[in-house]
């Protein structure tokens, strides 16, 4: 191919990746697809400034190409640096945005924990028989359980290595709960019932002794946080998963694209939310602070973080959509 032909072969790539730097440069940020073809155009384009350095001997092509490419390079990875100002857009935009959209499918995957935890809860703490079924009829066992080993696992270990292997692990849960939305939202499904069972299964235990207001005060400090953070990663999964099963008028590998770069948003934020109910299950769960102080930084936290989603959220939904002048 000689250099007319390279040119004609390539120029409508050049073209369209102008048009959208262009855009970009105008607007301050593009529609995720675009971001895509933006990407994959500059991925192309760079390609064929290689090819025109080695096969052609065309000082003005290679200049123009080499500005081309540099700054589609300085719109994709100078707006992916780490810089304050990423960050600071990222807490106060990007990710309460992403949860306010997912804000049905949090409630349904809610909806799928409280539900079978209030079920079996009032099963348990109603039915004798039932208890007896749950413990396998071990009254001395749950008596412990109730009364020492519920209470001992959270100072069962040094505070901070605690609030660390807590972290650890509901980090991986919620990240299990996002990905298995792929499979048709089943795992999540699944994941969720069978945590909300399992809390069920304790608090009914609690309930059938007389003992819930221990069982909340060692509960709701960390829990109240915790759990909600839960609930938002399972409605990540189940966007997800609802993008596969119905994409609407896009194509499903493009609605599952999307929908999977907002759910990774929701799950990178959760990070901070799960290290915060981790600090809190460490240092004061298991503490000796009186119940109702303990309790108090559980809801003064979940108060807090709560309103900034409902605050923030539809807030920075508005500011995506309106026209930029």
């Amino acid at each position: 191919m000689d250099i007319d032909g390279f040119i004609k072969a390539h120029s409508d790539d050049w073209r369209r990746l102008d048009e959208l730097m262009a855009s970009a440069e105008r607007r301050g940020q593009l529609p995720a697809a675009e971001i895509d073809e933006l990407v994959r155009l500059y991925e192309r384009v760079s390609t064929h400034l290689s090819i025109a350095r080695t096969r052609f001997d065309d000082h003005a092509l290679n200049v123009v190409l080499t500005r081309r490419v540099g700054r589609a390079r300085a719109l994709i990875y100078g707006s992916r640096t780490g810089t304050w100002r990423d960050a600071a857009r990222f807490v106060t935009d990007e990710f309460p945005r992403a949860v306010w959209s997912a804000r049905y499918a949090v409630l349904a995957s809610f909806l799928l924990f409280m539900v079978p935890a209030v079920v079996f809860a009032t099963w348990l703490a109603n039915s004798p028989a039932a208890l007896d079924v749950a413990t396998d009829g071990d009254a001395v066992a749950r008596r412990a359980y109730v009364e020492e080993e519920f209470e001992d696992y959270y100072s069962s270990q040094p505070a901070a290595q605690f609030a660390s292997l807590v972290t650890t692990n509901n980090i991986r849960v919620s990240i299990l709960a996002f990905a298995g939305g792929v499979l048709a939202c089943v795992p999540t499904i699944l994941l969720m019932v069978s945590n909300g069972v399992n809390g069920g299964g304790a608090a009914g235990m609690f309930a059938a002794a007389g003992q819930m207001p221990r069982f909340w005060g060692l509960v709701l400090p960390h829990g109240l946080l915790e759990l909600t953070a839960v609930f938002i990663a399972g409605g990540a999964g189940l966007r997800l998963g609802w993008a596969l099963i119905d994409p609407g008028d896009r194509p499903r590998t493009t609605a599952l694209a999307a929908e999977g770069r907002r759910s990774v948003v929701i799950v990178i934020g959760l990070v901070a939310a799960f290290t915060v109910a981790g600090i809190i299950e460490g240092f004061v769960t298991g503490s000796p602070l009186p119940t109702w102080a303990r309790v108090g930084i559980g809801v003064t936290v979940e108060a807090a973080f709560l309103g900034y989603l409902v605050l923030r959220g539809p807030v920075a939904a508005a500011a995506r959509q309106a026209p930029r002048p």
